[in-house]
């Protein structure tokens, strides 16, 4: 830290003026700031450069210290087809944003503001920079509290939770729960966070762009194919919801296969799901459905835990088990 001393002149303030009546461009504090400089200027040249190495250093060290401490927190916000992304600091967590949405929602007049306007000290990003934030949200090092999309086209709320990844609720849902949560004046905010989320218990979503842990269970072996170890996704929760398909439901006898893929030669997750629907006619339709940081990092904690479970080692030592065997590796069968 910069070891800054004051310096203190006593001066008759006729003095003082009269001097700087003489100066003219300058006052007398900037005229001495400059001689005082000139003095500096004046010191052997290693003295000098000692000191400079000392003081940048002690800045540079400062600066590290108070970037160390700063949280953040990152929003996506969709509203009237126009879509914004923005960090703030100091940061919020999910009972802010939730306060947040009730009171654009209770007290604000739409036809002269939008969501975005409560954030004044808003700092724009990217959407990759959203994402990496979002990553280090997962990582729990405390230095994300909370990122947020808020889809108000679609009425949803969606927060990122360092264990389940994405949970999506309505917000018709979380404007009354914030409201009964924080209505005790003296709870603190951790007990109203815990009301809150006891309130809101039971409500969650499926949501495109939103898929939580919880929506990733797999069946059948892991197979390689094409370099890649092969995961069967369970369909047993709401894919209409999150992959625009029409097949929960009896009106025809469409299914919908959904598979995962762990890359060999890379040693990580595919950043894709591949997604092959079968038609009640007999036609198919294939795509890719692109999994965002939170996605990408609770499916690989479950692909994990289902080799471990199923093979007894990790989806890296399996990988590299089945490229040693002999002979033509399992077919991936749709």
């Amino acid at each position: 830290m910069a070891q800054h001393e004051e310096i203190i002149v006593w001066l008759d303030r006729r003095w003082k003026e009269a001097i700087e009546h003489h100066l003219k461009d300058e006052t007398l504090q900037e005229h001495l700031e400059n001689v005082l400089d000139e003095l500096c200027n004046q010191l052997p040249e290693r003295e000098y450069a000692r000191i400079s190495r000392e003081i940048w250093e002690e800045d540079r060290m400062a600066r590290e210290k108070a970037e160390a401490a700063r949280t953040y927190s990152a929003y996506r916000v969709v509203e009237g087809g126009e879509e914004h992304y923005f960090r703030m600091t100091p940061s919020d967590e999910l009972l802010d944003a939730a306060r947040a949405l009730r009171k654009y929602l209770k007290d604000t007049d739409h036809s002269t503001g939008k969501f975005i306007s409560l954030y004044s000290q808003a700092q724009p990003i990217t959407p990759e920079e959203y994402q990496q934030l979002i990553h280090l949200r997962m990582e729990n090092t405390g230095k994300v509290t909370g990122v947020f999309d808020l889809d108000f086209d679609k009425r949803e709320f969606s927060a990122v939770h360092i264990m389940d990844g994405w949970t999506t609720w309505a917000m018709r849902d979380v404007i009354p729960s914030v409201y009964q949560a924080t209505r005790p004046r003296f709870a603190t905010a951790e007990e109203q966070l815990r009301k809150l989320l006891n309130l809101l218990d039971g409500m969650e979503l499926t949501s495109a762009g939103h898929l939580t842990a919880q929506d990733f269970s797999f069946s059948d072996e892991i197979l390689m194919e094409n370099g890649k170890l092969n995961f069967y996704v369970q369909a047993d929760f709401d894919v209409d919801a999150a992959f625009g398909t029409f097949v929960c439901t009896d009106e025809n006898d469409d299914w919908l296969n959904i598979y995962a893929n762990y890359d060999i030669a890379q040693d990580r997750l595919c950043d894709s799901l591949e997604l092959n629907l079968c038609k009640g006619d007999g036609s198919e339709e294939n795509w890719s459905y692109h999994l965002n940081a939170a996605e990408q990092e609770v499916l690989a904690r479950k692909m994990e835990a289902f080799c471990q479970q199923q093979n007894g080692m990790s989806l890296h030592d399996f990988a590299r088990q089945l490229q040693e065997e002999p002979g033509p590796s399992p077919q991936m069968q749709m």
